[in-house]
């Protein structure tokens, strides 16, 4: 079964591929990044009390590359990319803040590894909405500061191959030609607990779209969540990179 999406990114027209686990098996067209709904830069003025707190912060690189310390002032662990491959600016979760340093989520194997960054090397944003999953239920919930807005119907992975529990967050924004993903498919940052690789690829996990609408409300991916088509391409319009998931 076959999970490969071609991605042409942006005006470098960079090809990459992106190996979701879960996906619905096609063939292999080429698809094009959607734009990146964007994030409101956290303001220099400080907020009213009666402003919403926020649900979290993400942090994205401002420069080609940026380095990943084990610690605050410690050694460098490694040096990602930006854009990512796919063509989609890097962009973090914050874990949490010490001085001019901010412990990230990292996008990749195992899943929950952190490593810490310099405040300065990355642009900070209010994150209003967070999504929560349940493999039990099959649903995906959006919150916004916290309250509930909505609850969507949702595929995830099978017993043999199930959606890996987590805190996760949104790396990429795609849009696939294949119409196997559905219009939209967000790269996640979680990986398969059970597939190291998939397809060629290291078993990422997506949430996309689906041309399989049976299976919406079921266990029925290698571990991807799937949405109906018109729930997805709300969310494409709605949620900016680093918008936090968590899956239970």
């Amino acid at each position: 079964m076959s999970t490969r999406t071609t991605v042409c990114a942006g005006a470098s027209a960079l090809l990459t591929i992106l190996l979701l686990a879960g996906c619905t098996p096609a063939a292999t067209p080429d698809a094009v990044p959607s734009a990146t709904v964007e994030a409101q830069p956290i303001p220099t003025a400080t907020p009213t009390a009666s402003a919403p707190a926020a649900t979290a912060t993400s942090a994205t690189a401002t420069g080609p590359t940026l380095e990943v310390f084990a610690e605050p002032g410690g050694n460098v662990t490694t040096t990602l990319t930006n854009p990512q491959e796919s063509g989609a600016p890097l962009t973090l979760l914050v874990a949490a803040t010490q001085g001019d340093w901010l412990r990230v989520h990292l996008a990749q194997r195992p899943n929950g590894s952190t490593g810490w960054v310099k405040a300065d090397t990355v642009q900070q944003h209010r994150l209003e909405y967070s999504l929560e999953a349940s493999t039990e239920a099959n649903t995906l919930t959006l919150l916004k500061n916290g309250q509930v807005v909505k609850s969507f119907s949702a595929a995830t992975g099978t017993g043999g191959t199930p959606t890996p529990h987590g805190a996760f967050f949104i790396t990429e924004l795609l849009e696939p030609t294949n119409e196997g993903y559905g219009p939209f498919a967000f790269g996640l940052s979680a990986f398969s607990d059970v597939l190291s690789s998939f397809g060629g690829g290291p078993g990422q996990i997506g949430l996309h779209g689906t041309d399989d609408v049976e299976s919406i409300g079921q266990s029925a991916s290698h571990g991807c969540i799937r949405l109906s088509n018109a729930d997805i391409t709300e969310l494409a319009n709605l949620l900016p990179l680093g918008t936090p998931i968590t899956i239970s």
